[in-house]
């Protein structure tokens, strides 16, 4: 029985590290982004998104990630990128599939992404 038991504790240690979660976690560095106008660094970004129009089953044409960006225009795009936004859907043909168009942009442009129908991105 005490056999089993140390079997048990040591495939439990060894799986467990395997995963990464005995490994030491460095702190994520904080993402800074270039200000284009004044090459000042700025730390306070905030990601704002809109789903991108994609269904399932190939239905549905996907907006671009340039052609909604366009709708930010006036704003600093630091980066972009389509994801999704992890939340379980019914896989029916037609339904959305839950990717978005994401950019990141400075939080003090927040306000004004908001008034054109964009959300703050928390699905991470």
């Amino acid at each position: 029985m005490t056999k089993i038991l140390g079997l048990c504790l040591s495939m439990m240690i060894c799986f467990g590290c395997a995963d990464g979660n005995c490994r030491s976690q460095a702190k994520p560095v904080e993402n800074k982004a270039m200000d284009q106008k004044n090459m000042k660094i700025s730390t306070d970004t905030v990601k704002v998104y809109k789903y991108d129009g994609s269904l399932q089953c190939g239905m549905g044409k996907p907006i671009a990630i340039t052609d909604m960006q366009k709708e930010l225009q006036g704003i600093t795009v630091y980066s972009t990128e389509n994801k999704s936004d992890g939340l379980m859907r019914t896989q029916v043909c037609g339904s959305p599939t839950g990717k978005a168009n994401v950019y990141e942009i400075d939080r003090s442009q927040l306000t004004e992404a908001k008034k054109r129908g964009f959300k703050e991105w928390t699905f991470e």
